[in-house]
This record gives structure tokens, sequence and C-alpha cells, in this order.
């Protein structure tokens, strides 16, 4: 028997095996995009976040191009990247940990994984995007944040006394998905 659905089952080419029809090379529209945050919490409830610096080579460790980086910079954000081609959510979670916070050996939790499906929120005319998030928690190995060269400035805020207007890329979102409350 032969359905006329179409699954989002992903390769780069149908197999020669099988019904071919139950693959698909196409993405959505508006995009499909598998990320790894890091909630890096001290103990307290507070989390780690940070203003990017516009001048650190965000393409390169969060994904991020030059106007993207600028417009990002001026409100709090989660450590956090896109995966590279063929990279495990974990093993993004600790590129995240060495190429943005400079820290290495720390052990991260299992991820909680968030997919959603929306026009984004800041763009209501751009199609539907798909997001798959991992979110990876892990405490601070010492009370006072890092200091980067990938961040003007990184600190434990408390969510719940952040406006949301204050946070950067919907990471409000994610945290909220993490379970804190604004």
């Amino acid at each position: 028997m032969v359905t006329e659905r179409r699954f989002c089952r992903f390769a780069r080419a149908a197999p020669d095996h099988g019904n071919t029809s139950l693959y698909t090379t196409e993405i959505p529209e508006g995009g499909l995009c598998l990320s790894s945050f890091l909630i890096v919490t001290d103990g307290s409830g507070r989390v780690l976040m940070g203003h990017l610096n516009p001048e650190a080579a965000w393409d390169r460790i969060g994904a991020l191009d030059v106007e993207r980086t600028k417009t990002h910079s001026k409100g709090w954000m989660l450590p956090s990247s896109h995966l590279m081609l063929l990279e495990s959510p974990q093993e993004a979670a600790q590129r995240i940990l060495r190429e943005q916070l400079g820290m290495q050996g720390i052990e991260i939790s299992e991820p909680m994984v968030v997919a959603e499906v929306g026009t984004p929120r800041r763009f209501p005319s751009l199609p539907k995007h798909w997001d798959f998030e991992f979110i990876f928690r892990t405490k601070a190995p010492q009370g006072t944040p890092p200091t980067h060269e990938a961040w003007t400035e990184l600190r434990y805020i408390d969510p719940s006394k952040t406006p949301r207007q204050d946070i950067a890329r919907s990471h409000d979102e994610v945290l909220e998905n993490a379970g804190f409350s604004f």
C-alpha cells in the first residue's frame, strides 16, 4: 500500500531500499533549527546570562551573523549555539562550555528536549519556524560568574525579577520551557 502522506523523515537522498516516498529532503519554509542551551545556576535560583560582545567571533561560536550579534548584544542571552553539522547536542553543550565560557570538565545534565513550531514573535510576517531545543543544566563550579571575551558581561540573574524585554533572542521562552517564571 502506498500512502500520499509526507512525513518529516529527513535524508539527503532517499535510500535505495523500501518506500522512498517516506523520506524527504525538503525543510520547512521558515527553517528548522537544532540548538543547545546551557542553564548554569549558582545554587540560589539565578541563571548565568550575558551580553554578547559584538566584536567576538559569534559566527564561529554561536552561528550568529554580524547583524544578529549587534542586535542581540543589547539583551541578556544564555550560553547557546546551533548544532554544527553532525554534532550531537551533548557535543554542542561541551563546545559551548569551552568556547563561550572557557570551562572544561564540567558535568552537565541530560538534555531536556523542547520542540516548537510557530511564527517568530518578533517577525510575525515570516513563515512558521521549527525549533528543536536541547536544554542542559549545570551548577557553577564557583560562586562568581566566569569572564570570557565572547561576552561584555556575564552575570547570574533572577529570571523572575528580569523583564522579558531585557532578554534577547527569545531566551526568555527557553527559560520558561525549562521551568523558570517571569
